[in-house]
């Protein structure tokens, strides 16, 4: 199935076959395939197994958030130059969302662009990363500060990836899909939250309903001008506590989607402040995020380190943070000025339970 619209996104297996004669259609110089140590391992084998395409040099990264850097983009880069990559090279993404990320932006700078594809392997990238033409890095703790907008030539979505994920990267990207439910679709949010647990066989019925959410915002605001801004549910604060989690030396790092589901429950509760999402709606998000999260401390230290974090992030503006927020569950709203007496609040109402 491919999705009409300006980047071409193909979903099932099949569209893995057809791939290597798409490449060869191409004629490109030489073709490069970026991984991470963990997709090298897992789907390296089956990705040359099913395409057959045994010439491709092959770029490895350490695995991890905290090697989205531009020491890893420098590397890259010199390992590109070092085996004869040109202008007519181009570079296939194999991975979760920090290689699509990553790798979108090394090949969109290096000889100041070259034709890039992303094949998502995690339920967070094949919903979210991949889709939208974000690439980037994180500049020290603070996330995707680093960064252009620009679609790959083609997305392939197969779902048989998500086999090779353990239970939390698939809590994750579930993390998304539930924000896609909020943000624009109360019967898709009903659908999800319904579910007795997450499964990969389950969950990849609903791949094409999250990417189908998220490319329509996209298209219709692509420079995140506008409409586009409403996928930021959750991230504001979400962003802050996963750089906070992933810098603190004492700390378990949280994945992207672990931490997006405490801000989301957090910015329920900013939505009852500040915009007319009923106490009834704010508990309901907070109970589903429980149902399928569990629960992390976050004490007053943890709270200021947070904090600091989030007067750095990027949507804010002259100094304000600009947060999107909820009026009703599947009608957002943007560019919401929050009370900072609020921001505590917003804690004890995640902690408690």
């Amino acid at each position: 199935m491919v999705m009409q619209n300006n980047v071409n996104i193909t979903f099932g297996t099949e569209a893995l076959l057809r791939f290597t004669k798409e490449l060869q259609a191409k004629d490109y110089s030489s073709l490069f395939l970026l991984v991470d140590n963990h997709t090298q391992e897992f789907c390296l084998p089956r990705f040359v197994s099913q395409t057959g395409l045994t010439q491709l040099e092959v770029l490895v990264m350490e695995a991890g958030e905290e090697h989205k850097t531009l020491q890893t983009c420098e590397n890259l880069w010199n390992q590109l130059s070092e085996r004869g990559a040109d202008r007519n090279s181009a570079l296939i993404n194999l991975g979760g969302g920090v290689v699509t990320d990553l790798g979108g932006f090394v090949a969109c700078t290096f000889k100041r662009g070259i034709d890039f594809y992303n094949l998502p392997t995690t339920l967070l990238a094949m919903v979210d990363a991949s889709v939208g033409g974000k690439t980037g890095i994180d500049l020290g703790a603070l996330k995707n500060q680093i960064g252009i907008i620009e679609e790959p030539k083609q997305v392939l979505i197969d779902a048989q990836w998500l086999q090779t994920l353990p239970q939390k990267e698939l809590r994750s990207g579930f993390a998304e899909m539930l924000k896609h439910g909020l943000i624009s679709n109360k019967d898709y949010w009903e659908q999800l939250k319904s579910l007795p647990k997450l499964e990969a066989d389950t969950l990849a019925e609903f791949i094409k309903p999250s990417v189908a959410i998220k490319k329509q915002v996209v298209l219709e605001d692509p420079r995140e001008k506008h409409l586009r801004k409403i996928l930021n549910f959750g991230h504001t604060l979400g962003h802050a506590i996963e750089s906070y989690y992933l810098t603190h030396p004492e700390k378990k790092r949280l994945l992207h989607g672990e931490a997006i589901a405490i801000g989301m429950v957090m910015e329920a509760y900013l939505g009852v402040s500040c915009c007319s999402l009923s106490n009834v709606a704010a508990e309901e998000i907070k109970k589903t995020f429980a149902q399928f999260y569990p629960p992390v401390e976050i004490d007053a230290q943890d709270r200021e380190g947070i904090l600091e974090l989030l007067r750095h992030d990027k949507k804010n503006k002259a100094g304000r943070v600009n947060f999107v927020l909820l009026k009703s569950i599947g009608v957002p709203e943007i560019d919401v000025k929050v009370p900072q007496e609020l921001f505590t609040q917003a804690f004890e109402f995640y902690g408690n339970s």
